[in-house]
């Protein structure tokens, strides 16, 4: 993994807010991030694009409420917008009993719906943090080949890290057409 300079705010908004939400285009690198914080933590990740996952939250409060003392990691959670109301609750009760920062972390593509759905629920409650494709300081130093090929691959991690250029290329026509169509 290449190391992500947002990283450091992550772990910054962990500690002073509930939940913090982890907002950005598909495929910039959300997931990797997160797990790779999780590795470090004490944690739990659920993918809500999983059903298994999204049972585990028939009952949400009753589910998460068994973690209160570890990270829990919710992936692509606009596409379960009835959660909010849960998290306000669990974040609530976690403030009474001390439990009150570093709770959630909230991944999501659709940063309009996230926005509107978290700002209802979770205000003063939880930190927007934007990531976007790697940088350039990320990618390398001036003089570094690989920092050259951030301007000719672009900052999404798949093509950035293909192969070749021609696979490089190919991986952002998909993209692009993705979109598009």
């Amino acid at each position: 993994m290449i190391p992500r300079r947002i990283e450091k705010t992550v772990r910054a908004a962990l500690k002073r807010q509930a939940a913090v939400a982890l907002i950005g285009p598909r495929q910039v690198g959300k997931t990797t991030l997160a797990l790779h914080i999780a590795k470090q933590m004490n944690s739990l990740y659920l993918d809500l694009e999983n059903l298994g996952d999204r049972e585990k939250l028939s009952d949400p409060v009753l589910f998460l409420g068994e973690y209160e003392d570890r990270l829990v990691i919710l992936d692509e959670i606009h596409r379960v917008p009835e959660l909010f109301q849960s998290l306000r609750g669990l974040i609530d009760k976690g403030r009474q009993t001390g439990k009150g920062k570093g709770r959630f972390l909230l991944l999501g593509s659709a940063a309009i719906d996230l926005l509107r759905q978290s700002g209802e629920t979770l205000a003063g409650r939880i930190a927007y943090v934007d990531m976007g494709p790697f940088e350039v300081l990320e990618a390398g130093h001036d003089n570094d080949p690989q920092a050259a090929g951030l301007w000719l691959r672009g900052g999404y991690p798949d093509s950035y890290l293909a192969s070749d250029d021609e696979e490089s290329l190919a991986l952002r026509r998909d993209f692009i057409r993705t979109y598009l169509e």
